[in-house]
């Protein structure tokens, strides 16, 4: 018995592989159980509003924040959780009972509900994230009724990076009302902050990002822009010195006699 194999065209010569085979478009790192996770700008977007969260009326010993860290909500279902791309607490310690980094985020043993939740969007949670989809029987609640309903985070975000559209809601009345935009940014007064989107390079990667800027509309910085900041202006510090020093020698002034 002779066996035929299917006959594939081949070009003369080859194609390469990268022109032929699936792209990262086609294999998406997606958990098939928590789909649209995790992908770059699903870590880079929460670091940046990780790093830039700094409430100007708390202390910073007393704000906590964390992204992708599993958020429990229900003492009857104590293993049911949601793992917001972000979420910010204030009155809490940094550390667990001052002592101890996170594991996770117990909501009946921390007792201090989160304040502001941010939800990037992923074709395979929008409906979800944006309260689209109805609850299930016997099934955990979606995002946006734990958030509203359960825990009753005051504001709720979303972003999309596909379209660049950002919607923001505010907890009204125990439902949540979209929120108005302040010159582009959604305030949050309690906070002392707000929230817009900024054109610019980030772990030199220039996009559109989602950042916290003040009430006022001031970006709030980065460490590392501030030390950036800091040492471009001791450069230009020291340089403005030097010039001096070569005018004063210009005009017959040792700039040492006037130590």
């Amino acid at each position: 018995m002779i066996f035929s194999t299917p006959y594939t065209p081949q070009s003369d010569p080859p194609l390469p592989a990268w022109e032929t085979l699936p792209t990262m478009y086609d294999l998406p790192s997606n958990n098939p159980e928590e789909p649209g996770l995790p992908d770059d700008f699903h870590f880079l977007q929460p670091l940046l509003l990780f790093l830039t969260f700094l409430p100007v009326n708390w202390k910073s010993e007393l704000v906590y924040s964390a992204t992708d860290l599993n958020l429990y909500y229900d003492v009857q279902h104590p293993q049911w959780y949601k793992r917001p791309d972000w979420f910010g607490v204030v009155g809490v310690p940094r550390l667990y009972q001052g002592r101890d980094l996170r594991l996770s985020y117990v909501s009946w043993q921390e007792r201090v509900n989160p304040f502001v939740v941010v939800e990037l969007l992923s074709p395979g949670t929008e409906d979800e994230d944006l309260g689209a989809t109805q609850r299930e029987p016997n099934k955990p609640p979606t995002k946006w009724f734990v958030y509203e309903q359960i825990l009753r985070v005051p504001y709720y975000v979303v972003f999309s990076r596909y379209s660049n559209k950002l919607q923001g809601f505010h907890l009204v009345g125990g439902h949540y009302e979209a929120m108005n935009f302040t010159n582009e940014r959604l305030l949050i007064p309690e906070l002392g902050l707000s929230l817009g989107l900024w054109q610019g390079s980030f772990q030199e990667i220039e996009r559109l990002w989602l950042r916290w800027f003040t009430l006022e509309g001031k970006l709030i910085s980065v460490p590392t822009e501030e030390v950036i900041a800091a040492k471009q202006e001791a450069a230009k510090a020291k340089t403005r010195a030097e010039k001096l020093a070569e005018r004063l020698r210009q005009l017959g002034v040792n700039p040492d006699d006037l130590d």
